[in-house]
């Protein structure tokens, strides 16, 4: 089974001391996520991260390597896939926008709304573990949001 390997990053901004979530709506699958894409040649995770990012979304950011986690899954075509995860702060005023060949709608959620909105479980995990480094470095917000 072929392995493919992607980048990504889960971006957020702070607004009234509150972490909020950037969500992706795949135009292609119909699922909400991550920015995030396949690695190109001569790229790092680093490169395919802000790239993907750009893309997706025209932010310019900056990949905070201070958390990194993959996750792992079969896709439909039957490859196996692995994507790897940082995270990206980017100021609140910032405006995106989305691309529309892949991206359906975008939003800012916090948390809660969030965990509630990605489609899978395993990104649900991802964001519970990028929320938690979040909050620690950028001591802001609560789970009482």
């Amino acid at each position: 089974m072929p392995t493919e390997n992607d980048s990504g990053a889960i971006v957020y901004q702070i607004r009234n001391n509150m972490v909020c979530y950037l969500l992706l709506q795949s135009a292609v699958d119909d699922f909400w996520g991550f920015p995030k894409g396949h690695i190109e040649a001569g790229e790092d995770l680093i490169d395919t991260a802000v790239r993907e990012i750009f893309e997706e979304t025209s932010l310019t950011t900056t990949i905070d390597t201070g958390f990194q986690q993959s996750i792992e899954y079969d896709m439909k075509n039957g490859n196996h896939k692995v994507v790897n995860f940082f995270v990206s702060r980017v100021p609140a005023n910032v405006e995106v926008s989305e691309q529309e060949e892949e991206i359906n709608s975008f939003g800012w959620f916090t948390f809660d709304r969030a965990y509630e909105t990605v489609t899978y479980d395993n990104l649900r995990e991802l964001l519970t573990a990028a929320d938690k480094y979040i909050k620690a470095k950028e001591k802001v917000g609560d789970k009482n949001e």
